[in-house]
C-alpha cells in the first residue's frame, strides 16, 4: 500500500530533522576518534550515529531516507541519545515517528466545560492568550489585544506575527521572537503533517514571509515554558514581560500563554493606564475557527 501524502511529508520531515541534528555534532565532542583524512560529511556520519545508537547502519540510513519501517520506543530513545537531542527535540522525534512522547510531568487537566475566555479575563491586567496546536487563537483578554495589536481578523498568531508589519514591529527583538515562535510551533504541530489545514498554513506562511521560510527550514525545535518578551507599544512605550505557558491535555493540545509584567519594570503601571484609557467593550473572543489562510 502506498504512503499517504501526510505520511510521506512526515517521513520527509523526519529525514530532514535527523540530518540536521547529525550535522551539528562533531566526532570529537562525543568522544569518537577521527582519522587524519579529510571528512566530506559535516558533523557525524550515518554509520557513526548507528554505532552510538547500537543499531545497524543500513537500518539508520533507511530511517533518514524516510522508508516505511517500524521504530520501537527503545530504538527511538537510543537514536535520540546518539544525536544528543534535548527533551524538546526528543519529544518531536517521537511525534514524527508516531510514538507517544515521554511524559514531561504534570500538565493541566482537560476541562471540557471550562470557559477559557473567563480564564484569560481573570488574568488582567496581564496579557493572556490561549491557542490550539496550530496556533489558532482560541481566546485572548483585552490586555493581550491592546499590547500585541490583535484585532478581530487575527485568527492565527503565526500569520499575524509574520504577515502583519504592525504586529511584527511592536516586538523589541522580532528576530529572536520569530526564531522562538517557529521552533515552538514545530513541536506543537508535529502531529499534523497529514492535515491539509496545517499544510495550507505552512504554504501560506512560506509564500508571504521569507523570514518564516528561512526559520522553518532550519528544523529547530523548542518547547520553552518560560521566556522573556519586550514590546514597544506606540502609546505607552517599552513593556517587559516574563512569559509562562501551560499545556492542557486533550486532542487539540490547547496551550495558554500568560505574560506577567517584569518586576523590575514599570510595565504593570503602564498596562493599568492603557486599559483605563481604552473604552471597555464586551469581549467577543469566541473560540476561533481553524485558520485556512
Amino acid at each position: 500500500m502506498g504512503k499517504s501524502g501526510g505520511t510521506s511529508r512526515r517521513r520527509e520531515e523526519l529525514g530532514h530533522f535527523l540530518t540536521t541534528r547529525r550535522a551539528r555534532l562533531s566526532p570529537a565532542e562525543i568522544g569518537l576518534s577521527v582519522s587524519s583524512g579529510r571528512r566530506r560529511t559535516p558533523g557525524l556520519r550515518r554509520e557513526e550515529v548507528a554505532v552510538l545508537a547500537g543499531i545497524g547502519t543500513s537500518w539508520y540510513t533507511w530511517l533518514e531516507q524516510g522508508r516505511d519501517i517500524n521504530v520501537s520506543e527503545p530504538v527511538a530513545r537510543a537514536v535520540g541519545h546518539a544525536l544528543r537531542l534535548n527533551r524538546s527535540e526528543l519529544c518531536y522525534l517521537y511525534q514524527l515517528l508516531g510514538i507517544s512522547p515521554p511524559q514531561a510531568g504534570a500538565t493541566v487537566g482537560e476541562h471540557p466545560n471550562l470557559d477559557l475566555r473567563q480564564v484569560v479575563d481573570e488574568c488582567l491586567p496581564s496579557p493572556a492568550l490561549v491557542v490550539d496546536s496550530l496556533w489558532n487563537l482560541v481566546a485572548s483578554n483585552r490586555s493581550a489585544r491592546l499590547v500585541f495589536g490583535l484585532t478581530d481578523r487575527d485568527r492565527n498568531l503565526l500569520t499575524s506575527f509574520f504577515c502583519r508589519e504592525e504586529i511584527w514591529s511592536r516586538y523589541a527583538n522580532p528576530d529572536r521572537m520569530a526564531r522562538m515562535a517557529v521552533a515552538q510551533f514545530r513541536v506543537s504541530a508535529a502531529g499534523h503533517y497529514d492535515d491539509p489545514i496545517f499544510n495550507n498554513l505552512i504554504r501560506t506562511l512560506c509564500a508571504q514571509s521569507e523570514k518564516f521560510t528561512q526559520l522553518w527550514h532550519t528544523h529547530e525545535v523548542l518547547d520553552a515554558r518560560l521566556s522573556s518578551k519586550e514590546v514597544d507599544h506606540p502609546e505607552v512605550g517599552r513593556l517587559s514581560f516574563d512569559t509562562q505557558s501551560w499545556l492542557l491535555d486533550g486532542p487539540d493540545r490547547i496551550r495558554m500563554f500568560l505574560h506577567v509584567p517584569h518586576r523590575m519594570s514599570d510595565t504593570r503601571a503602564k498596562l493599568a493606564a492603557l486599559l483605563a484609557a481604552e473604552p471597555h467593550h464586551a469581549d467577543v473572543s469566541a473560540v476561533a475557527d481553524r485558520a485556512t489562510a
